[in-house]
């Protein structure tokens, strides 16, 4: 599948903004520990996908209900569903310049899920967390994502980068009061915006 960058500007996948708050001390703090660790930036995207992938819990996964959408609360908070958990790693990463997108899949819900760009090239990643059945790890040789979408099953994964959620994704994020609303108003599809 050929990736697809919704903005032009390779500049805008490094930007912050309300979600993706890179500036936050909270997101400069830990992206200094784990920049303190790497070696170069490569092994730095490592350490950033195995630190959201392994620390913070999948909030459905782990039974907690609060809800999560703004990258400097997961951190703060340790807890978020998918989304959440790619807003938080964009912003770990973009933190240390490394262009990094928002993209998603069409499962039985829209899951989301992060690419970034090393050698000229994207590369996705699945900071879902794994649990038994799901083994996603960081690679730019070949994706190891949390889910392969069944065609026959009319799943499927976008092409398009963003530079910033999905508007449906944040809306849905930002109107649920608690886990248990949001899983009733995950989209099930996307629209190109």
């Amino acid at each position: 599948m050929e990736l697809i960058q919704h903005t032009p500007d390779l500049s805008a996948y490094l930007a912050a903004d309300e979600v993706i708050d890179h500036g936050h001390p909270t997101v400069r703090e830990t992206a200094a520990r784990l920049a303190a660790e790497a070696v170069d930036s490569y092994d730095y995207a490592r350490l950033a996908f195995e630190y959201v992938r392994d620390t913070i819990p999948h909030s459905h996964d782990s039974g907690d209900l609060r809800v999560t959408w703004r990258a400097s609360d997961v951190l703060e908070q340790g807890t978020g569903i998918c989304y959440a958990k790619a807003h938080a790693l964009t912003a770990l990463l973009r933190a240390e310049d490394i262009p990094t997108a928002l993209c998603y899949q069409r499962l039985d819900v829209v899951h989301g899920l992060v690419a970034v760009r090393f050698n000229g090239a994207w590369h996705r990643q699945d900071p879902r967390g794994n649990k038994p059945g799901v083994d996603a790890q960081f690679s730019l040789d070949g994706e190891r994502l949390a889910f392969t979408p069944a065609p026959e099953s009319d799943e499927t994964d976008y092409p398009v980068l963003y530079a910033e959620p999905h508007p449906a994704v944040l809306s849905v994020l930002k109107a649920a009061p608690d886990r248990q609303y949001l899983w009733r108003t995950l989209p099930a599809a996307l629209q190109d915006i």
